[in-house]
């Protein structure tokens, strides 16, 4: 009796799986591809499936698979632009709309590439989405825009409802929250069968890695900031995650910075400080209260990035985005301040 019965619960259970099938009236006759008709089908095939091999897992996993809209590594896909928003002079953020409330699904700090046509030639950019990969109906990136730039004189020719193509996804950081409880080796690699290249090779190659780290120290110039917002988002999105943070931004003016609503509110969290460097402003007194203490003016130079270092409350690990120059630059300052090559990635 007690069989028949657990039998009976768990066939009531896998009916209130079962889609439900649309009413006549839910079909409008236009002739869509798919039709509400064709979903159904679709899902109803795959909870047949699942109810046959008895693995509710399945459906969850067709429905995961639904969420993220089509994107291709060779193909470049259209995406239409639903917004754009002028931050400073020279930079905008531009939200691309998905279909439904579908998600572009990339990993923390993974990079798009954007195709433009100016004057017959065909030119193409990196960009890194500033939207968590999870972000629903839409994703957003920072666009910089050149006197003398290709690709500037292509951006700056969109308007909403435009189309642009993007492929990908690209590269990214590798990785794992800090939660209680898990193995942590601070500031290094953690793996479970290591590569047989150095730490600096397997971070170019992350399928062969986790990283899983007590402090990130984040150095970003200008629209370097970009990579290290899905990853701050990562963190700050998860209530276990018990990493720390510390983002640094270089701008030139203090009404150059980017986002600061977004980065005012990132740094109310108990894990996370954000600083500022300004290198063309004359003085603190000029900026509000609640950013003289955490700016500094000039550039960031060696003693000021060993300064960040001593003051991480664990040994940080160093992730760097911005032009070339700035690059190279603080991967000297971080050796200086004591960081080896396998202690800090450079996008």
């Amino acid at each position: 009796m007690m069989e028949e019965k657990e039998e009976g619960d768990d066939e009531e259970a896998w009916l209130q799986l079962r889609p439900t099938e649309p009413l006549p009236a839910q079909c409008c006759g236009g002739g869509c591809k798919p039709c509400v008709f064709d979903i159904y089908y679709q899902e109803l095939a795959w909870w047949e499936k699942a109810q046959a091999k008895k693995d509710k897992s399945l459906l969850w996993r067709k429905k995961e698979e639904q969420r993220r809209p089509e994107l291709s590594l060779e193909t470049f896909r259209a995406f239409s632009i639903s917004a754009m928003e002028q931050l400073t002079d020279d930079t905008c953020r531009v939200r691309f709309a998905l279909p439904g409330n579908t998600q572009l699904g990339l990993s923390p700090g993974q990079h798009l590439i954007l195709r433009g046509t100016v004057d017959g030639l065909e030119i193409q950019r990196a960009y890194t989405p500033i939207s968590h990969g999870n972000t629903e109906g839409y994703f957003e990136v920072l666009i910089k825009c050149y006197e003398t730039g290709l690709m500037s004189q292509y951006v700056k020719s969109w308007k909403v409802g435009d189309a642009a193509f993007w492929r990908g996804p690209f590269g990214g950081f590798p990785y794992r929250a800090n939660q209680n409880g898990s193995s942590l080796r601070t500031g290094t690699v953690s793996v479970s069968s290591l590569c047989p290249h150095c730490q600096a090779q397997c971070l170019a190659h992350s399928r062969h890695v986790v990283l899983q780290y007590g402090e990130l120290l984040m150095l970003a110039a200008g629209t370097g900031l970009a990579p290290m917002l899905p990853i701050l988002k990562e963190i700050t999105d998860n209530e276990e995650d018990e990493t720390f943070l510390t983002l640094v931004s270089c701008f030139k003016t203090f009404e150059g910075i980017y986002l600061k609503p977004l980065l005012q509110d990132q740094a109310r969290y108990w894990n996370v400080r954000t600083f500022f460097v300004l290198s063309q402003e004359a003085s603190l007194d000029k900026l509000p209260w609640s950013y003289q203490e955490k700016t500094h003016l000039g550039r960031l130079s060696q003693a000021l990035v060993q300064e960040l270092v001593d003051s991480c409350r664990r040994k940080p690990f160093a992730l760097v985005c911005g032009p070339p120059e700035f690059v190279s630059d603080m991967a000297l300052c971080l050796q200086g301040a004591g960081l080896t090559q396998g202690s800090y990635f450079l996008f």
